[in-house]
């Protein structure tokens, strides 16, 4: 018995290599097909939908629809994939996402597509992200020992990366070829996704009996109470509160940041294609920082590296004030986004080391739904700020939102002092 028990204390300190651990590649591969599939449709479907209508408004709803989904499914999302089979989740997440596209190239065929159920689409799509990404992220840390869990959020990072760079271009080639193609080559990522959470056996984790469920389930508020839950877990801790308000501001930050950088470099007679290049500075960015991550998290405390990366965003997005051309903006944006992964890596960690496991899908679910309010506020504050100011007076306002929320951390001293937890 002594010499069993030494050697699971032996696996335990040496851990499989991410390497050659089967199963987090499997879902590192079939997030990565599924990642590249979507960002290539998401360049599609604008352009579809300009094509059918000619309308802009129309073509940006799409967007709003799909992430507007995703933020009110979220809540309750992590409430079910707690209590559910997560790898089940994933499946139909997976399934129906690659269902709703395959419809959509049927009408495309048969010439029958309408804006109607290219929002209904919309629909579907957020809803599986809100489920699927929630279960894919257990899943990943039901596999990989809790030593190696930056390393693997690390390399799921720059696999999000790589999709965000190489997704669009990928995209907008398909839809010149053909109108159908970026629909059937996103289809093929969800497939390949679902095929390999197919293969991937998790551990069975024990879920709490209805008899030990918390009282106020069982209340008259009890389904509001549950679906807030996770709102509770991830704003009852002071650091967390502080690195989601950073890391949504960050998102309104860049993406006001871009769409004013859009309008700079018209303005400045940028060709398209040039545009595109400079935009692809966010995708760099991204994926440079993820490569950091583990050093970062290893010499940094949570808070010298939330105010840090949200210090580097300040400077770099006030920086885009001066109009030197598309490479500027490149530079600068690669500089904005060098952060991020760190940011996020930090959130997911804080979640798995402080969260019971019962309970963290309604976390994970939490800080989606709240990360992700950032982007469609960030188009509504760049909006506004280019309807009443100039191009370099719009760019300081969105420096100067993103340094004030910096210096209120820099203020907190429970931010400055936070230490990286235990395992829960």
């Amino acid at each position: 018995m002594s010499e069993r028990l030494a050697e699971r204390e032996k696996k335990a300190d040496h851990p499989t290599p991410l390497r050659r651990n089967w199963r987090f590649q499997a879902l590192w591969a079939g997030a990565g097909a599924a990642n590249l599939g979507l960002e290539a449709v998401e360049v599609a479907y604008p352009l579809l939908i300009l094509t059918l209508t000619g309308s802009p408004a129309l073509a940006g709803l799409f967007g709003f629809v799909q992430v507007g989904t995703i933020v009110l499914v979220g809540l309750p999302a992590g409430v079910l994939v707690d209590r559910w089979d997560r790898r089940r989740v994933l499946l139909v997440a997976e399934a129906s996402r690659a269902l709703a596209l395959g419809l959509v190239i049927v009408a495309l065929v048969l010439d029958r597509i309408t804006v109607a159920h290219l929002m209904a689409v919309a629909v579907v799509l957020g809803t599986g992200t809100a489920f699927g990404a929630t279960a894919r992220m257990l899943l990943i840390r039901a596999v990989v020992p809790p030593q190696q869990l930056t390393l693997a959020l690390s390399q799921d990072e720059a696999r999000g990366g790589v999709a965000a760079l190489a997704g669009p271009p990928l995209g907008g080639a398909l839809f010149v070829a053909a109108r159908a193609y970026p629909f059937v080559a996103a289809t093929i990522g969800f497939v390949i996704s679902f095929g390999c959470a197919l293969v991937v056996r998790v551990p069975k984790v024990r879920r709490p009996t209805p008899a030990s469920a918390p009282a106020s389930t069982t209340s008259a508020w009890g389904p509001l109470a549950t679906v807030s839950s996770g709102l509770r877990e991830v704003l009852g801790s002071k650091l967390l509160r502080v690195a989601l308000l950073l890391i949504c501001v960050f998102y309104l930050s860049l993406t006001a940041a871009i769409l004013v950088v859009v309008v700079s470099l018209r303005e400045q007679g940028t060709s398209a294609a040039m545009i595109g290049i400079a935009l692809s500075g966010s995708a760099v960015g991204m994926l440079a920082g993820a490569a950091l991550v583990p050093r970062l998290n290893t010499h940094l405390s949570p808070g010298v590296l939330l105010l840090c990366a949200s210090a580097l965003t300040t400077g770099a997005v006030g920086l885009l004030a001066l109009r030197l051309g598309p490479w500027w903006v490149f530079a600068m944006l690669v500089a904005a986004a060098l952060g991020l992964p760190a940011l996020k890596i930090l959130m997911d960690i804080l979640i798995f080391r402080q969260t019971p496991d019962e309970r963290r899908g309604q976390a994970v679910s939490a800080t989606i739904t709240l990360i992700g309010a950032g982007s469609p506020l960030g188009s509504l504050v760049g909006g506004l700020a280019l309807q009443y100011l100039d191009v370099t007076r719009a760019v300081l306002l969105v420096a100067g939102i993103q340094g004030l929320i910096t210096l209120a951390g820099l203020a907190t001293r429970k931010v400055r002092d936070a230490r990286w937890p235990e395992e829960a």
